[in-house]
């Protein structure tokens, strides 16, 4: 009687419905506890975690791993993230590009029983552990955000149809989950690095001045367009007495936070030994051994220093690897005031050059940033030195605010629709 009722068909198709419905039920055990589990994180880290666990323990595997990948980028396989989890002590495998490339191409799951001897991956290097693998694309709003892969059934079998099938559930469930989780931290990097760029912007915008110095007989005028919300160029003026105008334009290696609190050092150290000295080079020895002691090996600071005696009509210069300056001439002559010395923080001790210079009337000094000369147009022409020359004779008997006028104006015109990539910093010193 029971052999009879093992045969009989309705029996066979009863016990062959429970078998369906137990672990139809089981997955949905897997799918609840995983919705509830990851719902309740907001770290994409702790998420994936999550996901390659569950998805372990549901298809019995050795190893997981989740890369996420960018199609942002023109590297559409870029790795964005890859997390990995392991059920015992296995090196963790690397993932095949090969195994990328293809999910790009077909975005469906892909169950290989023996890497190397599928046809798919001919010529492909798998690791040598690696005996069968199940890999499922991660799609979020039909875009393929990265793919979740196990390793190596546990019982020594092949993956099998309802592992792929469960393992391609999980994924679809939990793909919008990491990609609003790794979003909404990209969102939040975002956020604080645009605070961190606007208290950098606000701090660079207070170092500069806010008004230009009154010397008897000379027109001085300085300025600073940041390319982008934060720049890197400073110049300044400093009084040393009634003879005696300091001033500087220097730029501080690096963009951001680092580069405004750079150059609030810059400006501390400058001023505080501009004061105590009228000679350039000893102010830029001291000012270099201070900040060689104050800064990182990778923090450095170009600047041109200069030191005016309003009375004798001298310029105490010296160059700490910056662009030379151009003295215009009252005959009608251009000269660079080269005085090439090392830049400010790389080494603790360095014998900086001074030079001398008389002014006569009508003289005009010009110091720029490489923001000005380097400035590209459409074509990756750069604005250069001779153009600057050119705007610069042209209106030479201009003051020296207009001067600095024409040259950005003329600086944009040559850039046109192209983002300007450095600041267009300008000093100009003209004796009246």
């Amino acid at each position: 009687m029971s052999t009879m009722q093992t045969n009989d068909p309705a029996v066979k198709a009863l016990v062959e419905e429970n078998s369906r419905l137990k672990r139809a039920i089981e997955e949905l055990t897997i799918l609840n506890d995983l919705a509830r589990s990851i719902s309740a994180l907001q770290n994409s880290e702790d998420i994936m975690q999550t996901i390659i666990r569950r998805s372990l323990r549901a298809v019995n595997a050795e190893q997981g791993v989740i890369t996420l990948v960018d199609e942002k980028t023109d590297d559409s396989m870029k790795t964005l993230v890859r997390t990995m989890v392991s059920s015992g002590d296995q090196q963790p495998f690397h993932l095949n590009q090969n195994l990328l490339g293809w999910m790009h191409i077909n975005r469906k799951p892909l169950l290989i029983s023996n890497p190397r001897e599928d046809t798919r991956f001919r010529g492909v290097k798998w690791d040598a552990a690696i005996s069968t693998l199940l890999s499922v694309p991660l799609m979020a709003k039909s875009k393929l955000i990265g793919i979740l892969t196990v390793y190596n059934k546990k019982s020594s079998l092949d993956f099998t149809d309802g592992d792929q099938r469960l393992l391609a559930i999980i994924a679809a469930q939990s793909a919008q989950i990491v990609e609003n989780a790794r979003l909404y931290e990209e969102e939040k990097a975002f956020l604080k690095l645009r605070h961190e760029l606007g208290v950098a912007a606000t701090i660079q915008n207070n170092l500069l001045p806010d008004k230009m110095p009154d010397v008897p007989g000379y027109d001085i005028a300085g300025s600073s367009v940041a390319a982008q919300m934060v720049g890197g160029d400073y110049f300044d003026f400093i009084k040393i007495d009634d003879a005696h105008l300091a001033f500087c334009l220097g730029d501080v290696a690096g963009k951001g936070l680092s580069a405004a609190m750079l150059m609030a050092n810059l400006q501390a150290t400058l001023r505080g030994q501009a004061v105590v000295t009228t000679s350039a080079r000893e102010c830029m020895q001291r000012s270099n051994r201070l900040l060689f002691h104050s800064t990182g090996s990778d923090r450095f600071v170009t600047c041109f220093y200069g030191v005016l005696n309003n009375e004798r009509h001298e310029l105490c210069f010296c160059n700490a690897g910056h662009d030379s300056p151009i003295l215009f001439s009252s005959s009608d002559t251009a000269e660079r005031l080269s005085s090439d010395s090392l830049v400010l923080g790389m080494l603790e001790d360095f014998p900086y050059e001074e030079k001398t210079i008389s002014l006569n009337t009508g003289d005009v000094l010009v110091l720029y940033s490489d923001g000005v000369t380097e400035a590209m147009n459409i074509a990756d022409q750069p604005f250069g030195e001779e153009r600057l020359e050119e705007i610069v004779a042209k209106h030479v008997d201009a003051p020296a605010e207009e001067i600095i006028l024409r040259v950005t104006e003329a600086v944009r015109g040559h850039m046109g629709n192209v983002e300007a990539m450095d600041d267009i910093t300008m000093v100009v010193l003209k004796r009246v």
